[in-house]
C-alpha cells in the first residue's frame, strides 16, 4: 500500500505563495509572498503595478524596452514587489508582521530585504533565487533566519 504523506507547513505556505504569484502583472517575474505567524496568514502580495495604475500586461515592460538587466535600476519599474505589497497590505489593515515568516517564490532584492527588516520579519522562506544576493548580509546582521526549500510541486494532492 502506497500511503501519501501530509505536506509540511513550509511546503504548504510556499504552494499558497505560488498561487498568489498567479495574480502578478509583471512580465519578467511572477512573484508571490505571504506573511505568516503562528500558522495563520497575515497578508499576501504579488508583483504588480500600484493599485489603479496601468500594469505591464497592458503597457509592456518598461525595463525590457530600455534593456535594463534584472537586479539593477529597480526604480525604473512599474511594479511593486510581492514582499512590499504583503507589507503594505498588512499596514493598511493594522496587522503587525513582527515575528512573522515571509514565504516568497523568490529570495528578496535588497530593497525588499530592508523593508522586511524594518517590519521585523523573523524568517524568510523561498524556493526561487533572485539575481541579487545583497539581502544575505543584511539578514545575518538583523538576525532573520533564511531557508531555501525545493520548489513545491504544482499539483494538488489529497490523502486517500
Amino acid at each position: 500500500m502506497n500511503k501519501k504523506k501530509r505536506i509540511d507547513i513550509d511546503e504548504y505556505f510556499l504552494k499558497i505563495a505560488s498561487v498568489v504569484a498567479e495574480r502578478s502583472t509583471c512580465r519578467r517575474h511572477h512573484m508571490g509572498a505571504i506573511a505568516v505567524r503562528d500558522k495563520h496568514i497575515l497578508s499576501t502580495g504579488y508583483s504588480g503595478a500600484p493599485s489603479g495604475a496601468k500594469d505591464c500586461l497592458e503597457l509592456g515592460c518598461l525595463r525590457d524596452e530600455l534593456g535594463i538587466k534584472s537586479g539593477t535600476r529597480q526604480e525604473i519599474c512599474r511594479a511593486i514587489h510581492a514582499e512590499q505589497n504583503a507589507i503594505i497590505q498588512a499596514a493598511l489593515h493594522g496587522v503587525s508582521l513582527e515575528g512573522a515568516t515571509m514565504y516568497c517564490t523568490h529570495t528578496p532584492c535588497v530593497l525588499c530585504a530592508k523593508m522586511m527588516v524594518n517590519a521585523r520579519i523573523a524568517r524568510s522562506v523561498s524556493f526561487g533565487k533572485y539575481i541579487d544576493d545583497e539581502f544575505i548580509k543584511l539578514f545575518e546582521e538583523a538576525g532573520i533566519e533564511v531557508d531555501m526549500k525545493e520548489r513545491p510541486p504544482s499539483e494538488i494532492t489529497y490523502l486517500d
